[in-house]
């Protein structure tokens, strides 16, 4: 008889979301109820639409269950997982913690973040201080080009370790990565490497996210366009050397080059957006307070100067306000009528 796969809730089935799900149904260790928002109507009543470069052409495919919020977690189903893969806006309600509270059993359930940024297990940590939480950087590029149409071009590859909480046993928090990882690469369709070092991977990540990222977001320029209207040397790849100095005063070394490496990920003739420029031009939220917040507040509290990333981040924060404002979060004073 074969072991009972693992349950797993994955909140956010966006363009990542759904690989995320795929890959973990398609290994048959994990059967995953996917908590969906925008696209819910879609993928509910006809499936997901996928084209994908690990999983060939799959039409209205669906994982075990499609609900659109999330439940509580059963005495007699507890969830072995809930994979959060939604964007991370701790500025908004309701937080990461307020969403997925019902569905964490205490002690039991796994909590895996694949999501961008740093310092985002630290509300996790304290909201469930008994539970395992891992961390998961995905290098992908996959788009959600219309409701349940999923078009995913660069192979999946998933760095997945473990946040280090000083509380639970660094045994167990290895252990619990290396068992999400066999049940997240099962179908042998993906890139799932054990990451010894989190901290390392989240910083050489930033690089992109919190100067590239955010640049054309605010510019309105795609990756290439940012690089040919010259504005890499004087902007874009100075804010990269901030990260990369915070890095270094923080212990940890990144590859000579990634500056360069990080700008010019994506080819020239691509023309691709960014996820926070594609937020932007959606009316969406923008996760900038753990991208270009959390570097920042961490550079200021060991006294290393980073004049750009606090333009940026103050760019980012009053863009975020008008996204409020039309969201009806903030009111404005009536204009005087002259």
């Amino acid at each position: 008889m074969s072991a009972p796969k693992a349950n797993v809730l994955l909140v956010g089935g966006g363009a990542v979301g759904a690989i995320a799900a795929l890959n973990i149904e398609a290994g048959g260790l994990g059967a995953v109820t996917a908590v969906l928002r925008s696209n819910y109507p879609a993928v509910s009543q006809s499936g997901y639409n996928i084209e994908s470069i690990d999983h060939g052409k799959l039409p209205s495919w669906k994982p075990t269950k499609v609900v659109n919020s999330v439940p509580a977690a059963s005495e007699s189903e507890p969830y072995d997982y809930v994979v959060c893969v939604t964007k991370n806006c701790p500025d908004i309600k309701p937080t990461l913690v307020d969403l997925i509270t019902p569905a964490v059993t205490k002690g039991h359930t796994v909590i895996v973040l694949i999501q961008n940024g740093l310092n985002i297990e630290r509300p996790l940590f304290e909201a469930f201080p008994e539970n395992i939480c891992l961390s998961g950087v995905s290098m992908i590029d996959s788009h959600e080009e219309e409701p349940g149409h999923i078009l995913h071009e660069e192979a999946d590859l998933l760095h997945l370790g473990a946040f280090r909480n000083p509380n639970l046993s660094a045994e167990k928090e290895k252990e619990a990565a290396l068992a999400f990882i066999k049940i997240y690469s099962a179908a042998g369709k993906t890139k799932c490497p054990y990451n010894e070092d989190v901290p390392f991977a989240r910083w050489r990540k930033l690089v992109f996210n919190s100067c590239l990222n955010p640049i054309c977001a605010i510019t309105g320029l795609d990756d290439a366009r940012i690089r040919l209207a010259g504005a890499v040397e004087g902007l874009v790849k100075p804010a990269c050397e901030e990260i990369i100095k915070v890095a270094k005063a923080k212990g940890i070394e990144l590859p000579e080059g990634i500056a360069d490496t990080m700008i010019n990920l994506d080819p020239m003739d691509l023309y691709l957006k960014p996820s926070m420029q594609c937020d932007a031009e959606k009316g969406n939220y923008i996760e900038f307070e753990n991208l270009v917040g959390e570097p920042l507040r961490d550079a200021e509290k060991i006294g290393v100067s980073t004049p750009i990333l606090k333009v940026v981040y103050e760019l980012c924060k009053a863009m975020q306000w008008k996204t409020m404002e039309a969201k009806g979060l903030v009111k404005v004073p009536p204009k005087r009528i002259l």
